[in-house]
């Protein structure tokens, strides 16, 4: 059975560690690269310190998906909602919950007088890109980074 059409109550804003703490393993499924628990809330309490916020899906004691969102102004987009983080517990996934918590950060963009919502998607990530494209998001450039610490400028 699909959740999309599931109620907001299901969905909680973090905004403490006993929060933040349930969202660890299923945002380490995404960022591997995260060493551990501690680290994780500490580096989500920095963030928030300068805007990020974390939302999670929860039913009973189960946290299936997990969204990191901030609000930013471009020269080039005006003010956008910059989802940093969305997964889906990979034990639940296409049962609708990251489609649930999608529609409900796009809700807050509106409600925050956003011009537009972004995010970036490694480009191996098919199925994300399948949700993101049927939610109308549009691919609309290339991103690019630069490592600093191999950097020879």
């Amino acid at each position: 059975m699909k959740h999309q059409n599931s109620t907001p109550t299901h969905i909680h804003e973090a905004t403490s560690i006993e929060h933040i703490r349930p969202c660890f393993q299923i945002v380490r499924e995404l960022r591997p690269h995260v060493p551990d628990e501690a680290s994780f809330i500490n580096q989500v309490q920095r963030q928030m310190a300068v805007g990020y916020k974390l939302a999670y899906y929860q039913q009973g004691e189960k946290v299936h998906a997990v969204v990191g969102y901030r609000f930013l102004e471009f020269l080039a987009w005006g003010k956008v909602c910059y989802i940093d983080d969305l997964i889906t517990d990979s034990t639940t996934r296409r049962q609708g919950y990251g489609s649930t918590l999608l529609q409900w950060v796009i809700a807050q963009a509106k409600n925050a007088y956003c011009d537009q919502v972004h995010l970036d998607s490694g480009p191996q990530r098919h199925d994300a890109h399948r949700l993101y494209l049927n939610h109308g998001f549009k691919i609309v450039g290339h991103h690019f980074a630069l490592e600093l610490q191999n950097c020879s400028l």
